[in-house]
C-alpha cells in the first residue's frame, strides 16, 4: 500500500485482514464475571497501521490476545484472512502465530541467557530453517533495526531501547504480515520511544499490517487510525 492511501474510515469488509463481529471475552473472578470484551466489533485492512487507545484494565490485552490468536473469545466471530478463527486445529492456529504474526512486548521477552543475535535467531530454528539462511536472515533483521554491531551482547548488555530493536528484530526476521506491539515504548524514554516509533513507520511503509496497543494518546495518534476501547466497548 501507498502511504499516501490513507483513509480514515473502517476499511470495507472485502480488504479486510482482521474483523471482529460482536466479540465477547468473559473472565469468572470468584462469583463475579468480568466481561474483558462486551460485544466488540471492529475491521483492519491489509497494510493498515491502527493504534488500540483504552486505559488499564479497558480489555486492550485481551484484544491482542485474541488478534494474535493466543486466546480464543467466548462469543461473536474474528476472522483472520477471510477465515474464522474457530475453524483452525492448534496445529494450525500455532503455524498462524509463528509465520504470520510478529509479537513485540513492552517487557521485551528476551532470553536473558542467549545473545541478542541468538534471541532473533530463535524463531528461525522452531521453524527448521536452514543454518545457512537463518544467519542471513538474522544479520538483515539486525540491519533493519540498525544494531549490525551489537548482535554478541546479552540483553544485560544493552539499553532498554536496544532491547526493545532487538525485540523487534525478532519479530521481523520471520518476515510476517501483521505486527502486533503491545505498549512498545511503555518501559523507554520519550527520545528513545520515538526512535522505535519510527521504526514501526518504516515497517509499516513496507506494506505491513501495524496493530499497536496502547494508553498513551501522543503514541496512539502516530498511527494512520485509532480505535478507542473502554470496558471492553470499541469505538472509532
Amino acid at each position: 500500500m501507498e502511504a499516501t492511501d490513507i483513509r480514515e474510515e473502517a476499511p470495507a469488509v472485502s480488504d479486510a485482514q482482521i474483523i471482529f463481529d460482536n466479540v465477547s471475552k468473559i473472565y469468572s473472578i470468584g462469583d463475579t464475571e468480568v466481561r474483558a470484551l462486551n460485544h466488540a466489533s471492529m475491521s483492519i485492512r491489509s497494510g493498515e497501521f491502527v493504534s488500540i487507545i483504552g486505559p488499564s484494565g479497558s480489555g486492550k490485552s485481551t484484544m491482542m490476545n485474541i488478534i494474535g490468536c493466543l486466546d480464543t473469545c467466548d462469543a461473536g466471530q474474528y476472522r483472520l484472512n477471510g477465515q474464522a478463527i474457530s475453524d483452525y486445529t492448534e496445529k494450525e492456529l500455532a503455524a498462524i502465530r509463528s509465520r504470520q504474526i510478529g509479537f513485540i512486548f513492552q517487557n521485551f521477552n528476551l532470553i536473558g541467557n542467549l545473545t541478542a543475535e541468538e534471541n532473533v535467531e530463535l524463531p528461525l530454528i522452531y521453524q527448521k530453517v536452514p543454518q545457512k539462511v537463518r544467519h542471513q536472515m538474522v544479520l538483515d533483521a539486525f540491519e533493519k533495526v540498525g544494531l549490525p554491531d551489537r548482535r554478541k551482547h546479552h540483553p544485560n548488555e544493552l539499553s532498554g531501547g536496544q532491547q526493545q530493536r532487538v525485540a523487534i528484530a525478532r519479530a521481523i526476521v520471520t518476515e510476517p504480515s501483521l505486527f502486533l506491539a503491545d505498549e512498545p515504548t511503555g518501559n523507554l524514554d520519550s527520545a528513545t520511544g520515538r526512535d522505535i516509533m519510527s521504526l514501526f513507520r518504516e515497517l509499516h511503509d513496507l506494506g505491513n499490517t501495524i496493530v499497536l496497543i496502547t494508553h498513551d494518546e501522543s503514541i496512539a495518534h502516530q498511527a494512520e487510525r485509532s480505535l478507542h476501547i473502554l470496558d471492553g466497548e470499541v469505538s472509532e
